[in-house]
């Protein structure tokens, strides 16, 4: 190799390590460009239907989502809120109910093993700490130190404060003005690949406003349906266990399990058939969701696989944390696009073609 091929080696490697030390950077700006063409989307939208400059579009749209932000605060966030505290303070009488459950079971299997009348040979089989249930005071306490604990975990309230206000200030900009920052990472390819890259810029933007409406479709499906369902099996908290159904469908695999927990705890509470009917529901909605619905309402989507969705939740949760788990559908959206339109069609597709030519 000679001088410059080794010179620019170097300065590859070097632009690697600079990025990996930046990604908590590059991480909260992604989050920023993913807001910003949510913004976008809105106001191409508005400005579809109506002729108007794009600040004023741009003004409307935000005036709008606080307008909505106004309403869910003063209307929807008090009871949810309500709700979801209740359903805090039910899990600890839904885990003493569930270990009394498993401790009939025991009981009844040991008694099936050793017989009828042979109780002391059944009941060695129990554990003793399975025979002395915990008292509800000292679970909810527990329960409390774990949620004390999780918050802990989540840092700083100001550095938060402060990541916010930059994700929302560069996706204000950006929505501003979109193509100038397009121009902007356009200049730094090389010239003769630029129009190429304002291409794979735009089935990139393409894509992203794609998922964010099929995704916000989905989600409000899947929080309607599990709210009905909730209400025909006669389980509590129905608003707050509706929502959080919508709000973790965002998270695919990982968010429907969660979403499940919760009310399966309230339906424990009142009888143990309610919480399998609970879960078949939940398996029912979340099976409409990815066979009738997202494919119904997603028809220009990038498809992505379950196993690849997985494996990017678990590569970009090991990199950028929990906001990796959030940003991970969109993230390997984007991904998928540039291998699809880069790796595939600008290298591997032009090497086969001269390989067959030869």
């Amino acid at each position: 190799m000679k001088f410059q091929h080794w010179l620019g080696l170097a300065a590859l490697l070097t632009s690697g390590l600079l990025l990996w030390s930046l990604r908590e950077v590059l991480i909260h700006l992604f989050a920023a460009i993913v807001l910003a063409m949510a913004l976008c989307t809105l106001v191409g939208a508005l400005r579809k239907r109506c002729e108007m400059q794009r600040p004023l579009a741009l003004l409307l749209c935000l005036a709008g989502l606080a307008l909505l932000v106004v309403i869910a605060v003063s209307v929807i966030i008090p009871p949810f809120f309500s709700q979801f505290q209740q359903l805090l303070l039910q899990l600890p009488d839904a885990a003493r109910e569930l270990q009394q459950i498993v401790m009939r079971w025991v009981t009844q299997a040991s008694a099936l093993v050793y017989g009828g009348g042979s109780t002391d040979g059944g009941s060695n089989l129990v554990p003793e700490r399975l025979t002395t249930l915990p008292d509800s005071t000292a679970l909810a306490s527990g329960v409390s130190g774990g949620i004390k604990g999780l918050l802990g975990l989540a840092g700083n309230l100001s550095s938060g404060l402060i990541q916010l206000l930059f994700v929302i200030a560069v996706s204000l900009m950006v929505a501003i003005q979109p193509q100038s920052y397009r121009n902007v990472a356009i200049q730094l390819v090389p010239s003769f690949y630029r129009r190429r890259a304002k291409t794979i810029l735009l089935l990139c933007g393409d894509a992203l406003s794609s998922w964010m409406i099929g995704v916000l479709i989905s989600s409000l499906c899947v929080a309607v349906l599990a709210g009905l369902g909730l209400s025909l099996l006669g389980v509590k908290l129905v608003m707050a266990n509706a929502m959080l159904a919508g709000l973790l469908n965002v998270i695919p695999n990982v968010g429907p399990t969660l979403s499940t927990v919760f009310p399966m705890s309230v339906a424990l509470l009142d009888a143990p058939w309610k919480a399998l009917a609970v879960l078949g529901l939940y398996v029912v909605v979340q099976n409409l969701e990815s066979y009738v619905i997202t494919p119904s309402v997603m028809h220009h989507q990038v498809n992505l696989l379950p196993g690849l969705t997985l494996t990017a939740q678990f590569i970009f949760t090991i990199l950028f944390g929990p906001l990796g788990l959030l940003l991970a559908l969109p993230l390997a959206v984007v991904m998928q696009v540039l291998i699809r339109e880069i790796v595939i069609h600008d290298l591997l597709d032009p090497w086969k073609k001269r390989r067959a030519a030869a």
